[in-house]
């Protein structure tokens, strides 16, 4: 068997195995029984307080003043 053969072959197994897996998740999505309809809802209601390194605003401003600090001192002392 030469090799245009074997990778013909080997691309007709990988279209069958594909379409095979395609369909079986498909089939697996299907509901046949009817949906039950009683549903207790419980709620709770909670606070949680925000930390101040979970705003993003902070680390912008954070990354902007390193760039800035990062640029005056690379920038050095230029006296003649």
């Amino acid at each position: 068997m030469n090799t245009k053969a074997l990778s013909n072959r080997l691309e007709q197994f990988g279209i069958f195995m594909l379409t095979f897996f395609f369909s079986i998740v498909a089939f697996a999505q299907e509901k046949t029984d009817a949906p039950d309809l009683n549903v207790d809802v419980t709620t709770t209601k909670t606070t949680t307080t925000e930390e101040w390194f979970t705003n993003p605003l902070y680390w912008v401003v954070g990354a902007l003043l390193l760039i800035i600090l990062v640029a005056v001192i690379a920038r050095g002392n230029k006296r003649d």
